[in-house]
C-alpha cells in the first residue's frame, strides 16, 4: 500500500491543479494504485497535475510506469504535467532511461506551480 498526499492548488487564471505526493516507494506492487488516483485524478478533477516525488525514496520501471501513463493521460486531455522534488534516489530511474527528457521536472513544487503550462507556451 503507498500513501498518497492530495492537495488542490488555484492558480492565478483559475486553473485547478492536482499536487499529488506519494510516499515510500514507486514499485511493482505499488505502481498500479498510483496509476489509479492519476486517472482518477486528471479525469474527475483537474488535467493539471503536480507530482510531488520528495517522499519517494525507491522507483523501478513500473514505478516510471505509472508516471509516464499519467503524463499521457494529461497530454490526450491537453492538460500539463509536471514532476518536481525528485528525490536522489529516484532521479537515477530517470536519468537512465532518459526519461528526466520527457518530462518537465522543476526543483521545488512551487516552481512546477509556476511553470506555463506547455500548451499555452507553445
Amino acid at each position: 500500500m503507498i500513501h498518497i498526499d492530495q492537495k488542490t492548488y488555484t492558480t492565478q487564471d483559475g486553473n485547478t491543479v492536482i499536487i499529488l505526493t506519494p510516499a515510500g516507494r514507486l514499485d511493482i506492487t505499488t505502481a498500479w494504485q498510483f496509476r489509479l488516483k492519476l486517472q482518477e485524478c486528471i479525469s474527475k478533477l483537474s488535467r493539471h497535475v503536480v507530482v510531488n516525488l520528495a517522499q519517494v525514496n525507491f522507483m523501478d520501471s513500473s514505478g516510471l510506469t505509472s508516471v509516464v501513463a499519467g503524463m499521457r493521460d494529461a497530454d490526450t486531455v491537453k492538460g500539463s504535467f509536471r514532476i518536481c522534488n525528485v528525490h536522489p534516489e529516484a532521479k537515477l530511474v530517470f536519468e537512465v532511461t532518459m526519461m528526466d527528457t520527457v518530462f518537465e521536472i522543476f526543483e521545488t513544487e512551487e516552481e512546477a506551480l509556476e511553470g506555463v503550462p506547455r500548451s499555452i507556451a507553445s
